[in-house]
């Protein structure tokens, strides 16, 4: 059974940090797409940041997240620097084989139950 599993979620002053994990079991990961998605209150679910053999990011996070894979370990992490308020939402883990556009969330096959990130002002 496929299974991503997102920690290190929390509360944080904005200027913070916090790194999250997301672990993958099941299958290997190490060939495929491995995206983090966001869903603040109210908001559809946003792409943050994806890697399969590059690594991409939306406009509102570069120079500030930073993504990387041990593929050793099945495991991706996203290390978020200068956090802001409007950073806040529950933070998803997801993976493809192949999707064709890494941003669109619809493209993922699996995901992961997802973890709560607060920034306060």
């Amino acid at each position: 059974q496929v299974q991503l599993v997102e920690s290190g979620g929390g509360l944080v002053q904005a200027g913070g940090s916090l790194r999250l994990s997301c672990a993958a079991s099941g299958r290997t990961f190490s060939t495929d797409a491995m995206g983090w998605f966001r869903q603040a209150p109210g908001k559809e679910r946003e792409f943050v940041a994806a890697v399969r053999y590059n690594t991409y990011y939306a406009e509102s996070v570069k120079g500030r997240f930073t993504l990387s894979r041990d593929n050793a370990k099945n495991t991706v992490y996203l290390q978020m620097n200068n956090l802001k308020p409007e950073d806040t939402a529950v933070y998803y883990c997801a993976a493809d084989p192949r999707p064709s556009r890494f941003s669109d969330l619809r493209e993922y096959d699996y995901w992961g139950q997802g973890t709560q990130v607060t920034v306060s002002s």
